[in-house]
């Protein structure tokens, strides 16, 4: 996947996990970076399992993407409250 790629999915997969766990986004550069942490995190957990991997900007991928992002998400909101 490309740099744009990767950018776009961790748009769509930032903001979607950001309004899941937060109930509001969390600025664009912040859901960027959100998503594309959560498409590694999805996509390494996804391929153990054996589910699939993050390939492409298709519904799969963006699907990992999400449950990664929300992964991420939840890890960050626990460790920032301590």
């Amino acid at each position: 996947m490309g740099i744009l790629s990767w950018i776009i999915l961790g748009l769509i997969a930032g903001f979607i996990g950001s309004k899941v766990v937060n109930k509001s986004g969390s600025g664009l550069l912040m859901d960027i970076v959100i998503g594309i942490i959560g498409a590694l995190v999805g996509g390494f957990i996804a391929k153990a399992m054996g589910i699939g991997t993050v390939d492409g900007i298709n519904i799969g991928s963006i699907l990992i993407a999400i449950a990664g992002s929300i992964i991420v998400l939840v890890g960050y909101n626990a460790l920032a409250r301590r």
